[in-house]
């Protein structure tokens, strides 16, 4: 994972229990002083299977999880698929060095709520874990790029409805894309700000995205809205 100066600074006071699921030392040491690091953050406990990850999470548990994909035995991708039922407030971010749109979206499809690819850099997998913390999801630029690359099979899907959208969230994509303020969004009949927002967030969560500006390229790629 990539890192320079500076670059483990605190992002605000957040109070974090971390479980750390890798079955090589050195990447969990590397791990461990990077968000051990940040203020009010704790490293739970660390595992180095997907069954042990699972064990662990019942007995802590945490708020987030930190887990590579490729694991001997149950990988992470299963394991995070069978977290704790009695736990839903577990986060997840995948960790990864396969830059494939195959993983990505397999990660997405078990609710990983945080995509980092190994070559990130330090911020970024800090910035997904106190977003996480904060119930936000959040893939890194590069693996929303990822996702990015074949928009007729993902991106090209709202329209189709094949992620269930309504016929209210593909309106809200267009307008937000649009640069409308969510306040001018609310006025059309029916319709409050504070759902409008939840409109945009659903849809970001459900197309993979971190931001309105992921969801203006996604409009634009669509045909959806004018460049």
């Amino acid at each position: 994972m990539n890192t320079s100066v500076g670059e483990t600074q605190a992002i605000g006071i957040q109070v974090l229990c971390i479980l750390l699921v890798d079955d090589h030392d050195h990447v969990c040491q590397g791990l461990r002083s990077m968000l051990g690091s940040q203020p009010s953050w704790t490293i739970g406990s660390e595992a180095t299977t997907g069954r042990e990850a699972i064990d662990l999470a019942e007995q802590l548990p945490p708020d987030v999880v930190v887990i590579d994909i490729h694991m001997p035995g149950m990988n992470g991708l299963r394991a995070s698929q069978e977290k704790p039922t009695a736990t839903p407030q577990i986060k997840v971010v995948v960790l990864t060095g396969d830059e494939t749109r195959e993983v990505v979206q397999a990660a997405k499809e078990v609710e990983a709520r945080g995509v980092v690819m190994r070559s990130d850099t330090v911020r970024d997998l800090v910035t997904a874990v106190a977003a996480l913390g904060g119930r936000e999801p959040r893939y890194t630029q590069k693996a929303s790029q990822i996702l990015l690359q074949d928009p007729v099979h993902y991106l090209g899907a709202l329209p189709t409805d094949p992620v269930k959208s309504t016929r209210r969230e593909r309106d809200v994509v267009v307008l937000v894309a649009e640069r409308v303020g969510n306040k001018q969004v609310a006025i059309t009949p029916g319709s409050r700000v504070q759902t409008v927002e939840s409109y945009r967030r659903n849809i970001l969560h459900k197309l993979g995205l971190c931001s309105t500006a992921d969801l203006v390229r996604y409009a634009v790629r669509n045909g959806l809205i004018q460049p």
